[in-house]
């Protein structure tokens, strides 16, 4: 519990006797601290005006008032009890003033009941409202003071921040109460402001006219939108902000490209027309054109600033978390600087809160791997979801941005019929986020003019809301008709700007003047090379012995005092001997070489995940801890990031406990530097499957439908060793089936030497696919997985690795992973080596024909059997069964060793998982039968 006073700030006694009165009600339903801070205040006696603790209350207001003094609490002259019930008053207004707030512009909805705002509430007569008071920037008679509170925080816009630290809070009650709750504009700003709204209901008309019937997800109703996010970018470039990336789902996103972004009107309209052909090439499928996404620079008060809206699919929410990982790796590139680059996300009213992603992605907010100093999240509330629910059915909270309390963030819910509320809380949204580097808020409150998409009628479960929606006349008007009224604008002044803008829509060109032609940042990345990437490209991935050697030492080195742990310290001495040439590496050692050997040559590498540090099974080591530090925050070692002073930028990140989001987060860096090795790692393999939408929607089909290149390479630890269902497959299958056209590898490295070349392949090779890697477990201390130091010295990843101690074998043996080594050393048991040859399939796709019909071919008429741990109907058998039989040399047949047919991924106990593991391996011995 906070010092009771320090929780009272400003006089704020009436938050305490709220606990106070939950107390009597029931003791339990505070917390202890609170409990018993009551227990003591009462000494035992009944609750009266008089007791011990409602006297305490008055004392404190009292203190507080005094200590504060006039520019943080309320002076003012009348006794005791009324100066607590005068500073409670005002500062209710500042706690709950958003509760009375005129925020929506359809009214459906009726106010709660807030008694908190009447003096009544307080015990403040008539005459105790002429009292003189004065609170920071009110100053007068009471009734005075409160016409202004209701002004600044009952507007248009209402403000929720009184749960934030005192600093910030202190910051937004000055800001909002200097501009009293609405800011002040200039007869330009008011103008600008109108041009944009204008521009935002132009090209919806101009679309619903010309285009009748088709999707476009209208803005319609929303159109504040454009002038909130134009004066976002204005005010963002003025701080110094150099790259703005924002995500949204599909509705007004193509009112945003035209509007904001500078997409040319004749381009867009070709799309509707069917006249735009994205590419001959069949491996591009492409995408609806609300999914897509664009890029352009615009002039700013601070200079050029580039603009990227993110791809995404109509999963929703989805596309937040890859905006934050995009936005981060720009900030590395500029050094760091994370106010340089702004990620702006737009939400769904009902998606913000119905998807958990939501809640997994505004967590990364101040986490030290992922934070990007803060997030401008704008919800488009139009206060309906999807077709037919109503907040009723969407949620369980007041608000839908109330996800911002757990992250202490301000919220701003704002009416989007007031195009200067809403700049203004754009414009403070800026400038917290610069100051504070943390999210904020803003709920823009409008309505859906239209249905879900523009052929759906949302009368039909929606009619009371549609009543309304039809009699208004629209954000524009209302707009135009008050600038009209001050004077801003002549008499039909705004109907010539709509004319003038249709007039811009039917030449075709950019209609945003601000747009910067020839501005090309200096950190803009060069993906060109990596375009009509080649996979079958081999390229030599091996590094100078002596390199590998030194890198190695420094690996195993910690700095001087550095107290390690026991089980690490053991790590480390095999480590220096393995550099040393004293032991054979095992497969931790291949790859931080791998790593290492990255950095030393000037590439990034980041890797993520739930233990990513040490390794879910302690076998990487990459951060060490200091067993004698003191200081929690000092306690940390990365010797990757200790090798030299012109290496390449490193991160390895425990993750919070998310898939979902944080693959998102790394697939979006990905997508914004090559010139990284970027990694997740699943704890167990099959927990990627809590991240399968970023799987499905993003890495398996980005390049296909958005050309948008990625070299995100998955760790997912996978074998069968009788540790249930969830801790055995990590659904191999799924992966295979989602393969084509070469749009990502799939591997099972069987030795420390293959995982170190199959790394530096990822970058080493002008190509950025994505990257599969099922890694072990039990294999990781084997004692045949091991390699010698000179195998990382030179060659490349080999996609099939055969057998030269059996080249008369009638029997071959095809199969990846910890399988090959049990089947080795169960036919070395049986004394089956010369009989059978034992070939490793390191690489599942791209398939590699060639090598692996080259390797056949020296066997002919021998039986090859497909062998793999996973069930018949699960693993890689049914998805490589056809390339297998047409790499088949002549006389040869194939058959498969698996286990059953099953619904679950493995058995539950230990004892028939290794019964059903040594079937499979004396089937593909020859030792059983095998299915054809």
């Amino acid at each position: 519990m906070e010092d009771s006073q320090s929780v009272m700030y400003g006089g704020n006694a009436s938050f305490v006797e709220g606990l106070y009165e939950d107390y009597l009600r029931d003791p339990t339903s505070v917390s202890s601290e609170w409990r018993s801070y009551f227990d003591t205040l009462r000494q035992g006696q009944q609750d009266t005006p008089h007791s011990p603790v409602r006297q305490a209350f008055l004392e404190l207001g009292t203190d507080l008032t005094k200590r504060l003094g006039a520019g943080r609490g309320t002076t003012a002259t009348p006794s005791s009890s009324s100066n607590h019930g005068v500073s409670a008053l005002v500062n209710a207004y500042r706690l709950y003033g958003h509760l009375a707030a005129s925020f929506n512009p359809l009214g459906l909805r009726g106010k709660p009941s807030v008694p908190e705002l009447d003096p009544a509430y307080y015990g403040l007569s008539d005459a105790e409202l002429d009292v003189e008071v004065h609170d920071g920037g009110f100053k007068g008679k009471l009734r005075d003071v409160l016409e202004e509170l209701r002004v600044t925080y009952c507007g248009a816009i209402g403000f929720e921040f009184g749960y934030l630290p005192r600093e910030e809070r202190e910051w937004l009650q000055a800001r909002v109460e200097e501009g009293r709750g609405r800011g002040r504009f200039s007869v330009e700003q008011k103008r600008r402001l109108l041009t944009k709204l204008n521009a935002a209901e132009g090209l919806e008309r101009y679309l619903h006219v010309t285009y009748v019937g088709q999707k476009r997800f209208s803005l319609e109703g929303g159109e504040s939108l454009i002038p909130m996010l134009d004066t976002i970018v204005q005010r963002a470039g003025s701080f110094g902000v150099k790259e703005t990336v924002i995500g949204m789902a599909h509705r007004g996103r193509l009112n945003v490209l035209v509007n904001i972004f500078g997409k040319r009107p004749a381009d867009l309209f070709a799309e509707f027309e069917g006249k735009k052909t994205l590419s001959d090439d069949p491996n591009i499928a492409g995408d609806v054109k609300y999914h897509m996404g664009f890029s352009s620079d615009v002039h700013t008060p601070g200079g050029p600033m580039h603009l990227a809206l993110a791809f995404n699919p109509s999963h929703l929410e989805i596309v937040s978390p890859v905006v934050g990982g995009s936005t981060r790796a720009r900030q590395d590139r500029r050094g760091g600087d994370r106010t340089q680059v702004l990620p702006i996300t737009i939400h769904g009213d009902a998606a913000i809160v119905g998807q958990g992603v939501t809640f997994e992605t505004v967590n990364l907010m101040n986490l030290r791997g992922f934070t990007t100093a803060g997030t401008i999240r704008i919800v488009v509330n139009n206060q309906v979801g999807f077709t037919t629910s109503d907040p009723r059915d969407a949620r369980s909270s007041r608000y839908t941005t109330d996800v911002a309390k757990v992250v202490e963030s301000p919220a701003m819910h704002v009416n989007s019929d007031d195009p200067e509320a809403v700049a203004f809380v754009a414009q403070l949204a800026v400038d917290y986020r610069q100051k504070f580097g943390k999210d904020v808020f803003i709920d823009l409150v409008c309505y859906r003019k239209l249905g879900h998409n523009e052929s759906d009628d949302p009368t039909i479960t929606q009619p009371v809301m549609y009543r309304e929606v039809k009699a208004h006349p629209g954000t524009r008007a209302l707009y135009a008709q008050r600038l009209e009224h001050e004077g801003v604008l002549q008499l039909g002044e705004g109907d010539k700007l709509v004319e003038g803008y249709r007039d811009l829509l039917d030449k075709g060109d950019t209609v945003v003047e601000e747009m910067e032609g020839e501005y090309k940042s200096s950190l803009a990345t060069d993906w060109s090379k990596f375009r009509g990437q080649k996979l079958d490209q081999v390229v030599e991935t091996g590094v100078p012995l002596n390199t590998l050697r030194e890198l190695g030492v420094k690996l195993a080195s910690v700095p001087e005092g550095f107290g390690v742990h026991r089980a690490t310290e053991r790590v480390l001495k095999a480590r220096r001997d393995m550099a040393e040439g004293k032991q054979l590496l095992d497969w931790g050692m291949g790859e931080m070489l791998a790593y290492a050997t990255l950095l030393s040559e000037g590439y990034g590498v980041r890797l993520t995940g739930q233990d990513a540090g040490r390794g879910t099974f302690v076998h990487r080591q990459a951060v060490v801890h200091d067993q004698n530090a003191t200081d929690p925050l000092a306690e940390d070692y990365l010797g990757l990031a200790n090798l030299s002073d012109s290496q390449g930028h490193v991160e390895i990140i425990d993750s919070t406990l998310s898939e979902e989001a944080v693959m998102a987060y790394e697939y979006g860096y990905s997508t914004s530097e090559p010139n990284a090795l970027v990694l997740w790692e699943g704890q167990f393999g099959d927990f990627a499957n809590g991240a399968q939408v970023v799987i499905d929607q993003f890495i398996s089909s980005g390049e296909s439908k958005w050309q948008r290149f990625s070299g995100l390479t998955l760790l997912l630890p996978h074998g069968y060793e009788g540790q249930g269902p969830e801790h055995s497959s990590a659904r191999l299958e799924r992966y295979l089936q989602l393969c084509a056209q070469n749009n990502m590898q799939v591997c099972v490295p069987s030795t420390p030497a293959q995982v170190f070349h199959m790394l530096r392949r990822q970058l080493v090779r002008d190509a950025r696919k994505p990257l599969v890697v099922m890694t072990p477990k039990s294999l990781l201390r084997s004692k045949y997985a091991t390699s010698p130091l000179e195998e990382l010295a030179s060659g490349h990843f080999r996609e099939v690795i055969g057998d030269e101690s059996a080249p008369k074998a009638k029997r071959v043996v095809i199969s990846s992973g910890k399988l090959y080594w049990e089947l080795f050393e169960a036919r070395e048991k049986a004394g089956l080596g010369g009989e059978v040859a034992l070939v490793r399939l390191e690489q599942l796709y791209p398939f590699p024909s060639n090598d692996l019909k080259a390797e056949l071919a020296r066997y002919l008429g021998a039986e090859v059997v497909w062998a793999q741990e996973e069930p018949y109907n699960m693993g890689a058998w049914l998805m490589i069964q056809d390339d297998l039989r047409a790499v088949l040399a002549k006389g040869q047949t194939l058959a498969v060793s698996s286990r059953p047919r099953s619904a679950s991924p493995a058995v539950g106990y230990a004892s028939r998982s290794n019964k059903e593991q040594e079937a499979v391996i004396a089937v593909a011995l020859g030792l059983g039968v095998a299915k054809a």
